[in-house]
C-alpha cells in the first residue's frame, strides 16, 4: 500500500511539474532558457540540411543543367526561324508595294506600253552607272526603250540580250536628255557625271529659274518620249557674261536601291543625230 502511495504521489508531482513548465512556456518566461537549450539542436539540423542538399544538388544539377542548355539551344533554333520568316515576309511586303506601286503608275498612264521587270545587277565600274534587269528580246525589250518607275525616269536599254537588258541610267556621265522646265516651259539639257550627280546646262542666260522647279523630259532628240518627270532643280549658277546657266537636278528615284522598274515597250527611239548629219 505505501509503495502504491508513492507512486501516486510521484505521477501528481510529475504531472504537476510539466504542467506548470508548459505555464511557464506558454506565458514565455522559458523563451530564452528553451532558446539556449534548443539552439545545439537546430545548428545541428541546419548543418545536416545543408549535408543533404549538397548531395542533392551534386547529383541532380547537372542533369539540370544540360537540360537548361539543350531548352536554350531548341529555343535560340526557334527564334533564328522566327527572324528569318519576319525577313522573309518584310521582303515579300516590300516587294509587293513596289509592284503596287508600279501598277498604279502604269494604270496612271494608260498611253504607254510597259514590262515590268527587277533589277539583277549592276556595274561594278564606279564611273559608270548600269542597270542589270531580267527581261530581254524574248519579252519584247529592244534597244533605246525607255525605264521608269513611279518617282520618275530610270534610263534607257543600252544593249539587250534574249533573258537580260542592261540600262543606262540617266546620271551616267555618257547620257544627255533634252528637258523642260514645267512652270516656264524653257528647254535645257541633263547630262550625268562620273559621281552620280545631275547636271543641268544649257540653260538661257535670261531664264528665272527657281530651285524647286520640275523638270521633265521635252521629247526633243527622239530619245524619249514627252513629258516623263526626270526631277528637280536644287540650285542655278548664273556666270556674269556667260550665254548659259547651268544647275544640280536631284532625282526622286534612289538608284542605288532600285529593285523593280518598268520598260516603255511602245516607244522606238528614233536617232536623229544621223539624220541631221547628212
Amino acid at each position: 500500500m505505501r509503495f502504491e502511495n508513492n507512486r501516486t504521489l510521484r505521477t501528481v508531482v510529475i504531472s504537476l511539474v510539466i504542467v506548470g513548465v508548459i505555464l511557464l512556456a506558454l506565458s514565455g518566461v522559458l523563451r530564452p532558457v528553451l532558446g539556449k537549450v534548443m539552439d545545439p539542436f537546430v545548428r545541428v539540423q541546419g548543418w545536416i540540411s545543408n549535408q543533404f542538399m549538397a548531395i542533392y544538388d551534386f547529383f541532380t544539377l547537372p542533369r539540370e543543367v544540360t537540360d537548361l542548355m539543350a531548352e536554350n539551344s531548341q529555343l535560340r533554333n526557334e527564334v533564328s526561324q522566327l527572324q528569318s520568316q519576319i525577313i522573309e515576309l518584310e521582303e515579300q511586303l516590300s516587294e509587293a508595294d513596289i509592284l503596287y506601286a508600279l501598277l498604279d503608275f502604269a494604270r496612271a498612264k494608260p498611253e504607254s506600253t510597259y514590262v515590268a521587270a527587277s533589277v539583277i545587277g549592276r556595274d561594278p565600274n564606279p564611273f559608270m552607272h548600269y542597270l542589270i534587269i531580267d527581261h530581254g528580246s524574248d519579252d519584247g525589250i529592244r534597244y533605246g526603250m525607255p525605264v521608269v518607275t513611279q518617282q520618275g525616269l530610270v534610263g534607257k536599254i543600252d544593249a539587250v540580250t534574249a533573258s537580260a537588258s542592261r540600262v543606262q541610267l540617266i546620271n551616267d556621265p555618257a547620257s544627255s536628255i533634252n528637258v523642260r522646265m514645267q512652270s516656264l516651259n524653257v528647254e535645257a539639257q541633263l547630262t550625268g557625271t562620273s559621281t552620280g550627280d545631275l547636271e543641268l546646262t544649257m540653260i538661257p542666260a535670261d531664264a528665272n529659274v527657281q530651285p524647286g522647279e520640275i523638270l521633265l523630259t521635252s521629247g526633243l532628240g527622239g530619245n524619249y518620249p514627252s513629258d516623263i518627270l526626270v526631277g528637280q532643280v536644287l540650285n542655278i549658277q548664273k556666270k556674269e557674261n556667260a550665254i548659259f546657266q547651268t544647275g544640280v537636278v536631284e532625282s526622286q528615284v534612289d538608284f542605288s536601291s532600285l529593285r523593280a522598274v518598268l520598260v516603255i515597250t511602245n516607244f522606238s527611239a528614233i536617232d536623229i543625230q544621223s539624220l541631221t548629219n547628212e
